[in-house]
């Protein structure tokens, strides 16, 4: 592993030579720094990972089968290259080394999540997988002792395949409780060492996919939003929403009142968010892009922050969106979120539907808001368009969706909980050329530079991760899209960094430097 280690090393100070050689350096990371740097001294600079895409592991040490286990077992031809997460890139056995990766890129925090059936097997069906325990309370202390912060989701997208079987999982209320005892048992055995804490990750993008489109487990959908064999995409989607939001407020509660004075860490929920540009400087556009908003990201930060649904799903869904009675209004109020997790990968532009007429598109109907989603207006794009069809390069929309955030709930921290770009490996495409990743360093720096834009207009930013650490199972695209700042052989499993981990190693010692000159000033 030592040996490894030197030649990681080696390989990250040849590349950062060579961007200073070729102009690389000087024309991303330099020019973020024209002007006087906003990140404070204490920013967590960090990579993001989640349990089911990295971990790998599949049932070893008492871990309990999960959704996507289930899924990627039953449906191989659901994912792009047929393959799954049992092994994925074994961090559960390969931690030590990738947190050496991590000390080369000089990050001064981790987001991992816990793989809930690795805990609880089988939810609160079953005891506690001490196994489990184990592992992340090592993993843990193995980030601190190189001053690497744990930065913990509870739930990312994984659960017990054991609640799906008893009772449809997010559409039963009984999932608040499953939640709940999971975020107790985790607060009790890790919390003494975690400051940071989000609930559940994209918890709009997860049932967006899982009960509208159908395309995620549990595969629950109707026409005209999918093709699958149960669900109601004009119900179900509100009704696991409904769940995953007390759920969250049950686990924020429980730190609250039993952990957080003691432990002084703080408790947040992560969405994904997107910018949505009108397609037009009509009425109808503009307030479909606003709809879009709501239908979006809004769904879970109205709720969670001022206790209540936005009033566009309140007008378009009626009585098929689920109402908090006086009780949970209350409780939402009391555990408001000390922070937000943001997700943000790309931008679109929005038609309406409501007033005007869509026969077909994403978004073009009532569960989604009426407001049709699209890359391009006429011959003009939403920035540069990519091989991966939904991700659309537009920096400035990440300005603009922090900027809204900021607006639409003042004083509330931020935290980038992931940003990245994603190559499509290609057939033709070699192992030189995945290295050479030219585009991820333009992407990053880029979007950077828009976060830091956004910081001085207000926004209260306190922390940015990369998705991701390295090359990963990438859900329905397998291990064909790769948002890795380390590549890895998926035959070896063997980590090499591309020329983005040299450019977000020199972009973070800068702002370290640049920090202490205007301390010093």
């Amino acid at each position: 592993m030592q040996t490894l280690a030197s030649f990681v090393v080696i390989i990250i100070l040849l590349q950062s030579l060579l961007f200073h050689v070729y102009g690389i350096h000087k024309t991303s990371s330099h020019n973020i720094l024209k002007d006087s740097s906003p990140f404070p001294s204490d920013f967590l600079f960090g990579t993001a990972s989640s349990a089911y895409q990295y971990e790998g592991a599949y049932l070893t040490d008492g871990k309990g089968l999960n959704n996507w286990d289930v899924f990627t077992h039953e449906h191989p031809g659901e994912i792009l290259d047929e393959n799954n997460g049992d092994i994925a890139v074994d961090q559960y056995h390969q931690f030590m080394e990738d947190i050496q990766l991590m000390t080369f890129l000089g990050v001064n925090s981790y987001r991992f999540s816990i793989s809930w059936s690795r805990v609880l097997p089988r939810g609160t069906f079953g005891g506690i997988n001490y196994s489990g325990i184990k592992y992340y309370n090592t993993l843990i202390d193995a980030l601190i002792s190189k001053g690497i912060k744990p930065f913990v989701t509870l739930n990312h997208v994984d659960y017990p395949q054991e609640l799906e079987n008893r009772f449809q999982s997010w559409l039963s209320p009984k999932m608040q409780n499953e939640f709940g005892y999971l975020a107790d048992i985790c607060f009790k055995h890790f919390g003494d060492r975690v400051k940071y804490w989000t609930t559940i990750n994209e918890p709009n993008h997860m049932l967006i996919l899982g009960y509208i489109s159908g395309t995620f487990p549990p595969c629950r959908c109707t026409s005209p939003y999918g093709n699958c064999s149960q669900g109601n995409s004009e119900t179900e989607p509100f009704i696991a929403a409904h769940n995953m939001i007390l759920a969250h407020v049950k686990a924020v509660n429980i730190y609250r009142t039993k952990y957080q004075k003691t432990q002084k860490g703080s408790i947040g929920i992560v969405v994904q968010t997107s910018w949505f540009e009108p397609i037009s400087d009509s009425i109808v556009d503009k307030e479909a892009a606003e709809r879009a908003q709501s239908f979006y990201s809004n769904w879970f930060l109205d709720p969670v922050i001022y206790g209540k649904y936005p009033k566009e799903m309140v007008n378009i869904l009626g009585p098929a969106l689920p109402r908090f009675s006086s009780n949970e209004v209350k409780n939402l109020k009391n555990s408001r979120a000390d922070f937000i997790g943001i997700n943000h990968y790309t931008s679109y532009f929005v038609q309406d539907c409501l007033i005007s007429t869509c026969n077909s598109g994403y978004g073009a109907f009532k569960a989604e808001g009426f407001a049709r989603k699209l890359d391009r207006k006429g011959n003009v794009t939403i920035g540069e368009l990519t091989d991966i069809g939904w991700q659309h390069i537009y920096p400035e929309g990440f300005r603009k969706m922090l900027n809204y955030i900021k607006d639409r709930y003042p004083n509330i921290p931020l935290f980038i909980t992931e940003n990245g770009f994603g190559d499509l490996q290609k057939p033709e495409m070699t192992v030189k050329e995945l290295l050479h990743d030219t585009k991820r360093i333009q992407y990053m720096s880029g979007y950077l530079e828009a976060l830091q834009a956004a910081m001085r207009d207000g926004a209260n930013v306190k922390g940015y991760f990369v998705w991701s650490l390295l090359d990963n199972f990438e859900w329905l695209s397998g291990y064909k899209v790769r948002f890795g700042l380390f590549h890895v052989d998926l035959t070896t499993l063997k980590r090499t960094p591309k020329q983005s981990a040299s450019w977000y190693k020199i972009f973070i010692e800068e702002q370290h430097v640049h920090t202490e000159d205007l301390i010093v000033k």
